[in-house]
């Protein structure tokens, strides 16, 4: 196997790695829809760039998708706060709300429908080494994140910044689908009692698998890696005991 499957095996990996503590702390809050919304938003943020700035740089993109995250998040944490009973509800109303200016954006940018698709399951297969190093990056800072102690993503100014902004790194590497199965999916199997580190290292298993299934039968790689991950996370349905 030629060695540029490194690099998206190494973009998949960091993406877990950066995104699977944000999901323990998604389903401890019960707030799973923010996975969907943030996301939404950086990927709605970064084609309404395409479509308002002409030929935009990739930093200014990542700008446009950051913002958007940050902007989306501090909705959520208000919606959260302030009608905790109809927050799940809410939420889905705003990832509604930003699904449709994504497609609107997308209409306005002649190669908007194709980066639309591209943003909701991205071809893993053709990550490069740069955006594996961003995602790695992104990785090492929530591990530093984690080792100042669990009050940092405990509380919500803590969590909800941290959360959007690693969201909108990763949504344009892994897509849209991989990025909600790669939160929830490990989580669940730590609701179930397995540690992180396991849960993680078996949830790398699961995407490989998806990533070699896409190179062998030359399927579309996001749809693949989302697949593989989210079969292994409804899989915690009927294992073990729950914590």
């Amino acid at each position: 196997m030629d060695t540029w499957f490194l690099a998206p095996a190494l973009a998949l990996l960091a993406g877990l790695a950066a995104l699977a503590p944000l999901g323990v702390q998604v389903l401890a809050r019960g707030v799973v829809f923010i996975d969907l919304a943030v996301a939404q938003a950086a990927a709605a943020a970064g084609l309404a760039a395409g479509a308002l700035v002409d030929h935009p740089a990739p930093l200014t993109t990542q700008a446009w998708a950051a913002a958007g995250a940050l902007l989306c998040a501090g909705l959520v944490a208000l919606l959260a706060r302030r009608w905790p009973q109809q927050r799940e509800a809410l939420i889905g109303l705003v990832y509604v709300a930003g699904a449709s200016v994504a497609v609107l954006a997308a209409r306005a940018d002649p190669h908007g429908r194709d980066r639309l698709l591209e943003l909701l399951a991205a071809d893993l297969l053709w990550a490069d080494w740069p955006q594996a190093a961003v995602l790695a990056a992104a990785a090492a800072g929530m591990l530093a994140v984690q080792r100042l102690g669990t009050g940092v993503l405990g509380r919500d100014r803590g969590f909800y910044p941290v959360f959007a902004l690693v969201a909108s790194i990763a949504v344009p590497v892994l897509g849209l689908f991989v990025v909600f199965v790669a939160l929830i999916a490990p989580a669940l199997w730590v609701r179930r009692g397995l540690g992180l580190g396991w849960a993680l290292t078996a949830a790398a298993a699961a995407g490989a698998l998806g990533l070699l299934g896409s190179w062998l039968w030359d399927a579309p790689s996001g749809a693949c890696v989302a697949l593989a991950l989210a079969l292994w996370g409804a899989a915690s349905a009927g294992a073990g005991r729950s914590r």
